[in-house]
């Protein structure tokens, strides 16, 4: 390797690794109020309403709102810029929940997690295309998925010991001015990727049917679908885990959070595995670009329902298998968004990117701990204290549909990415 290409490597790799911390940062940010929801609750005197509004379904509303329209700009302009400002005033804005001084104003600072993923995560991921070929693409896009599996877990861990120890103004003033320090250090001192020259000559023209020409494809529709009922299953495991642990096998909320910790660890090496397996595979076949993700989802559905179906006090069979249903639901992930960035036009992929994230903010963060707990509680007169039990059984099954999508969208993929290896 000459010097160079060296010098080279070492930049792509430098801004993936700022990329991931910002992205680690966001996510820390947002997982941070289900750290601090009782001393919030106690000092505003909110309902459970209103933290679930500000917590969950407020941050998918608003992410809906910004998504497409800061994708398409992603397409059309200078994504660095994009990534700096988004990630950097969404920064600010969390930074400011410190001050906050009751429901509204808190409302507005968790805005700020919409902004900095809805701007910073599909341009981000379309700067990462463009730093690295496709045979690389998919582990590097996991090593920018671990940033967020990372700011999950910090957020229980380190999080959790801010707040204990200065209270949870400060914690969030931390982890929201760290994320603006580190898109000005993105802003000052990083260079725009260079992307196809056919991005600058056809954006323009071609911008205001981004989102119709990407749905258009086959593909890209069976990505998401499959996408989105994947979510469904993780986000509702994820939001009533710690809960069914306690009602149906009577574990402390310190042991149940000890299990869920222990899924959120598996779920990381999850997303490592499947990017380095397809970069592996894709070289021998590329329809393994999409078999990756069928299998992932494949195996987490009866490793979900095992894990469900377990007998009370059954705690060790039952973390082994949330561990697996973790580990394997993670697969779709990075393959899925580095297939998008090799059959979708350059000029629309920060557009894929943000509709791909769209569906998982609808179907899985907005609709899946929803539909499961309203599914819980219309069963709770006849099933009592099983009723959740039974609801996330249904709720997994419904991964079934994420293993047809994936399944269709193996079918398609090779004749798409023929079509634009041949354009």
């Amino acid at each position: 390797m000459n010097l160079p290409e060296s010098r080279e490597r070492s930049s792509a790799a430098g801004l993936l690794l700022l990329l991931t911390a910002m992205s680690m940062l966001s996510a820390m940010d947002r997982q941070m109020l289900a750290v601090l929801i009782e001393p919030v609750k106690a000092e505003f005197l909110l309902s459970d309403l209103q933290i679930g509004l500000v917590s969950g379904l407020g941050f998918a509303l608003s992410f809906c709102l910004l998504g497409l329209p800061l994708g398409r700009i992603a397409d059309r302009h200078e994504r660095r810029s994009l990534v700096a400002w988004t990630r950097g005033v969404g920064g600010l804005l969390a930074a400011m929940g410190g001050a906050s001084i009751g429901f509204w104003s808190l409302m507005g600072s968790r805005a700020g997690g919409a902004l900095s993923d809805a701007g910073g995560a599909p341009a981000s991921l379309s700067m990462i295309a463009d730093l690295y070929p496709p045979a690389q693409r998919s582990r590097a896009m996991s090593l920018f998925g671990l940033g967020a599996a990372t700011g999950s877990m910090l957020a229980l861990v380190l999080g959790s010991w801010i707040a204990q120890q200065w209270g949870w103004r400060l914690a969030l003033a931390i982890v929201g001015g760290s994320a603006a320090l580190l898109a000005l250090l993105l802003r000052l001192f990083s260079s725009e990727p260079l992307r196809a020259q056919a991005a600058r000559s056809h954006a323009l023209s071609q911008g205001r049917s981004s989102v119709a020409l990407v749905w258009r494809q086959p593909v890209t529709r069976w990505i998401m679908l499959g996408a989105g009922f994947a979510l469904l299953s993780a986000y509702s495991v994820g939001a009533w885990n710690v809960s069914y642990l306690v009602r149906s096998h009577h574990l402390t909320p310190q042991q149940a959070g000890w299990v869920a910790g222990f899924a959120a660890l598996t779920s990381v090496c999850g997303s490592l595995v499947a990017g380095a397996l397809t970069d592996r595979l894709v070289r021998r076949h590329p329809g393994w670009q999409m078999g990756v993700p069928l299998i992932g989802v494949s195996m987490a559905l009866p490793s979900g329902l095992l894990f469900f179906a377990m007998p009370t006090g059954q705690v060790a069979a039952a973390t082994a298998m949330v561990g697996l249903f973790a580990f394997f639901i993670a697969w779709w992930a990075a393959p899925s968004y580095a297939a998008l960035s090799l059959v979708v036009a350059p000029q629309r992929r920060a557009t894929a990117n943000a509709m791909l994230m769209l569906a998982g903010a609808i179907i899985g963060s907005g609709i899946g701990p929803i539909f499961t707990g309203s599914l819980s509680s219309w069963l709770e007169p006849w099933l009592h204290d099983q009723a959740l039990r039974f609801a996330l059984i249904c709720t997994i099954a419904m991964l079934v549909f994420s293993v047809y999508a994936f399944w269709r969208a193996l079918l398609v993929y090779p004749a798409a990415l023929k079509a634009v290896t041949h354009d």
